[in-house]
């Protein structure tokens, strides 16, 4: 009898993710849906990597962070959707064992760090229009570097932990995820051995990695709001209102929607909403965060022009040495 539980218990080889639903007629939809917002996030997001890197005006604190966001959000989709689209395009929602454990300890990753570096980036906006003064001698490159690399460091080692206490328990069934995604309060159900330990674990890294930063971010906001509403011209006030509270609305909703899925009580309605709420922070903030950072700002229009024009040129001297080889 013990000797069939664990061959039971041993063996399952693979999940299966439930995402949204089984209805084939509406598959290809969500498909569509899915790979327009991949697409725009992966061009968005390198696009500002790529700018950040070879324009030298965009080389500055917060240019530097934003190019770290970038790049960890083009890892962060790159973790998820491309499952997603292959499960739509084929029906195939089954995902290994040892595939989803991965898949969970990079997404675990990713949040945890971008909880952390948008916290740096609020941080470094407080210093600038705050503390325009000391700005320079505060945010210098070398306290930069240390506040990015901690924040990977961190999540790291945050979801570093957690998969290796899962990966010392053994799975038993059933296999279904009622998710879009392998996510960690979703498979730890999935277990035979008491998961107490890991709750909470899980529950304590969770609220390190979201309230310290979320009250830093919103706290940062409202000082910077406060020394907007102090600037004399209208015009440029209502713009920095815009920009910063575009800002405040996309890191609340980011924070807002990890909180609800991780720290409150599980009841029968938020386990319901759980994919609503992580379609936010694994999707939609992706794909919000170059437009909103970035490409409304004049240093990356700029930045971006003399990009098109050099390519544009590059054209021109093409054509015009084939032309000449041509009559040549």
């Amino acid at each position: 009898m013990v000797d069939t539980e664990k061959a039971n218990q041993t063996s399952l080889t693979q999940f299966i993710l439930l995402g949204f639903g089984t209805i084939p007629r509406l598959q290809i939809l969500p498909f569509l849906l899915l790979l327009g917002t991949y697409a725009v996030t992966m061009a968005g997001n390198i696009l500002i990597v790529v700018l950040v890197v070879t324009d030298q005006h965009l080389h500055t604190p917060m240019y530097f962070f934003l190019g770290n966001l970038s790049c960890l959000e083009t890892c962060y989709s790159s973790t998820i959707l491309p499952r997603m689209l292959a499960s739509f395009l084929t029906g195939d929602r089954t995902i290994s064992v040892s595939g989803c454990i991965t898949q969970c300890y990079f997404v675990g990753f990713f949040v945890a760090t971008e909880c952390y570096l948008l916290a740096a980036m609020s941080y470094d906006r407080y210093l600038a229009i705050c503390k325009p003064l000391h700005y320079a001698t505060l945010m210098n490159g070398r306290f930069c570097v240390q506040l990015a690399a901690g924040s990977w460091v961190n999540g790291l080692l945050a979801s570093s932990i957690v998969t290796a206490m899962m990966l010392q328990l053994t799975f038993c069934g059933p296999n279904e995820i009622d998710h879009f995604f392998c996510e960690f309060t979703q498979i730890i159900n999935l277990y035979c051995n008491d998961i107490y330990h890991l709750e909470l674990v899980i529950t304590i890294l969770s609220a390190f990695f979201t309230l310290p930063p979320f009250v830093l971010t919103v706290t940062s906001y409202i000082c910077i709001l406060s020394a907007i509403l102090q600037i004399p011209s209208t015009t440029g006030r209502q713009k920095a209102f815009s920009t910063c509270s575009s800002h405040l609305i996309v890191v609340t909703i980011f924070y807002g929607t990890l909180i609800i899925v991780y720290l409150l009580p599980r009841t029968n309605t938020l386990r319901d909403l759980n994919k609503v709420f992580s379609i936010c922070y694994t999707i939609l903030t992706p794909m919000a965060n170059p437009f909103i950072y970035c490409l409304r700002n004049k240093e990356v229009k700029d930045a971006l022009r003399k990009v098109v024009s050099k390519c544009v040129d590059f054209r021109r001297i093409q054509k015009c040495f084939c032309v000449f080889q041509k009559t040549k």
